[in-house]
C-alpha cells in the first residue's frame, strides 16, 4: 500500500467511534429537548388552573351521570371502583354529609387505577375543594383529584425517546450512507479502469484507508499508462531503426550483389578488374558487419528492461582519466586532433559499472569517428558541477559525411546506460557542431 501517512484520527474504525459519538450526543440532546419542550406545555398549559378545573367539572359531570343512572349508594365501593377503572389517572373520595368518617381511595400510578374497599377509618380533614353530590342513599360530599399529569409525563418521554432514536438512526444512515457511497465511486472507477479505459481518473477523496486504496489504484492506473507509454515509443523507436536499417542494409547489400554478380557471370575479367571488385565486395561486406554489429548492440542493451549492472565505488578522476585516455588515444590514431580538458577534483566518489561507462565512451568514440570533422579538433571535457561529474565530447561535423547519424544505435545505446547507471546523457546539434554530454551523481 502507498505510504499514506493516514493519522490515527482519521481511520474508518476512529470516524465510525466519532460518528456513534456523534449520533448518541445528538440523539440525548434531542431528547432533553423534547422532553423539555413536552414538560413546559404540560406545566404551563395542561396543567394551568382553568385546564385542571375544567377536567374537574368533565369528571364531576361524568360521575354525577352515573351515580344517577345506576342508583349507586355512597358506600357501593364496587360501583365507585367500577366508574374510576374507566376513568383512569383519577382519584375520588366520598365523605358522608353527616360524618364524613368514610373515604374511597384510589391510587394513581402509570397503570390501571384501582380503587380500595370503602372502609371505615380514623376521622379525616378533607383534603381539596369539595362537590356536593345526591347518591341513592342521601347527600354526600365528593373530593375529585386529577393525577392524568403521570400520563402525560410518560406520552412526553416516550415521545421524546422516539424522535431522539429517530436522530440517531439518521446520523448513522448519514454516515454509513456517504461511506458507502465512496465504496461505490470508487469500486465503479476501478471497474472503469480494468475495463480499459485508462483515462478515467481515480477520485481521491479524504484521508482515510478508502482514499489510501484509491490513491493506490490511481498509482496503478497512471504506472499502466506510463508502461503503454513507453512501450509505444519504444515500439515508434524499433520500427524507425528497422527502417531506417533496412535502408543502410538493403544500400550495401545490393552493391555486393552486384558486385559477386559480376564476378560470378564472367569469367573474362581483366585482373585489374576482379581485384578491384573483390575489394569493393569486401568493403561492403565489413560495412554490413559494422551495421549488424551497430544492431547487436542495440537488441543487447533495449531487449532487456532491466541491464545487469555491476557496480562499484571507484575515484571519479583516476577511472575518468583511464577511459578518457583510451578513448583520446584511439582517436589520435584514427588521425583525429584531440584537446583533452581535465577540470575533475580529486577525491571525487561515484558507483558505477566500469563496463557500462565504457561502453558509452567507445559509443561516442565510434560516432566521432564516423561524423566528425577531421580539420577540427575533437574537444573532451571533464569536470565537477553541480554535485556531478560532467564528461562533454564535441566535435564538428565533416561537411562530406552523411551529416547526421542514419540510425542513432550508438546514442540510443547511452541513454539507455546512463539511465541504468543513474545518470543522464543528452546531446546538442547543430549544422556544423555537435556534443554529446553524460553525467554521474558523484
Amino acid at each position: 500500500m502507498t505510504d499514506f501517512g493516514i493519522r490515527a484520527t482519521r481511520t474508518l474504525s476512529t470516524k465510525l467511534l466519532l460518528a456513534v459519538l456523534l449520533s448518541l450526543l445528538s440523539a440525548l440532546a434531542t431528547y432533553l429537548a423534547v422532553f423539555g419542550i413536552g414538560s413546559l406545555f404540560v406545566n404551563r398549559y395542561y396543567m394551568s388552573a382553568d385546564f385542571v378545573a375544567a377536567r374537574k367539572a368533565s369528571i364531576y359531570t361524568d360521575f354525577n351521570r352515573y351515580v344517577n343512572e345506576n342508583r349507586v349508594r355512597g358506600s357501593d365501593a364496587d360501583a365507585l371502583n367500577a366508574f374510576l377503572q374507566v376513568h383512569g389517572y383519577t382519584a375520588i373520595t366520598v365523605y358522608p354529609a353527616e360524618e364524613m368518617e368514610y373515604s374511597l381511595f384510589s391510587r394513581p400510578s402509570t397503570q390501571s387505577p384501582s380503587v380500595q374497599s370503602l372502609v371505615a377509618s380514623q376521622r379525616v380533614e378533607p383534603s381539596g375543594k369539595l362537590y356536593p353530590m345526591r347518591f341513592d342513599d342521601g347527600i354526600y360530599y365528593i373530593s375529585i383529584t386529577d393525577n392524568s399529569r403521570a400520563r402525560e409525563d410518560m406520552l412526553n418521554r416516550a415521545m421524546a425517546m422516539t424522535v431522539a432514536v429517530i436522530v440517531l438512526v439518521a446520523v448513522l444512515f448519514r454516515y454509513t450512507t456517504r461511506l458507502t457511497h465512496r465504496i461505490i465511486r470508487l469500486s465503479q472507477e476501478a471497474s472503469t479502469v480494468g475495463a480499459g479505459d485508462l483515462n478515467g481518473a481515480i477520485t481521491v477523496d479524504g484521508e482515510d484507508e478508502i482514499a489510501a486504496l484509491a490513491e493506490d489504484i490511481d498509482g496503478m492506473r497512471n504506472a499502466i499508462i506510463e508502461r503503454m507509454g513507453n512501450e509505444k515509443r519504444a515500439w515508434e523507436a524499433n520500427s524507425e531503426l528497422i527502417t531506417a536499417m533496412s535502408h543502410d542494409i538493403r544500400t550495401p547489400m545490393t552493391s555486393l550483389i552486384g558486385y559477386l554478380g559480376l564476378l560470378n557471370n564472367s569469367d573474362s575479367l581483366p585482373d585489374d578488374d576482379r581485384r578491384r571488385y573483390l575489394e569493393a565486395a569486401y568493403g561492403k561486406s565489413l560495412a554490413l558487419k559494422e551495421l549488424t554489429d551497430e544492431l547487436f548492440k542495440y537488441f543487447l542493451v533495449f531487449g532487456r528492461s532491466e541491464l545487469e549492472l555491476q557496480r562499484e565505488e571507484f575515484d571519479a578522476h583516476l577511472l575518468l582519466m583511464q577511459l578518457l585516455g583510451e578513448a583520446e588515444f584511439d582517436l589520435q590514431d584514427y588521425g583525429m586532433q584531440v584537446q583533452s580538458i581535465d577540470r575533475l577534483q580529486d577525491g571525487s566518489m561515484i558507483t558505477t559499472d566500469a563496463a557500462m561507462l565504457k561502453r558509452v565512451i567507445d559509443n561516442l568514440v565510434s560516432n566521432v569517428k564516423k561524423y566528425a570533422d577531421r580539420e577540427r579538433p575533437v574537444i573532451i571535457l571533464s569536470e565537477n558541477r553541480d554535485g556531478q561529474i560532467a564528461v562533454t565530447v564535441s566535435n564538428g561535423i565533416s561537411g562530406a559525411g552523411p551529416g547526421t547519424e542514419s540510425t542513432k544505435i550508438g546514442l540510443r545505446t547511452c541513454e539507455k546506460i546512463m539511465q541504468a547507471l543513474g545518470g543522464t546523457f543528452s546531446i546538442v546539434r547543430d549544422e556544423d557542431h555537435f556534443a554529446a554530454e553524460f553525467c554521474l551523481p558523484v
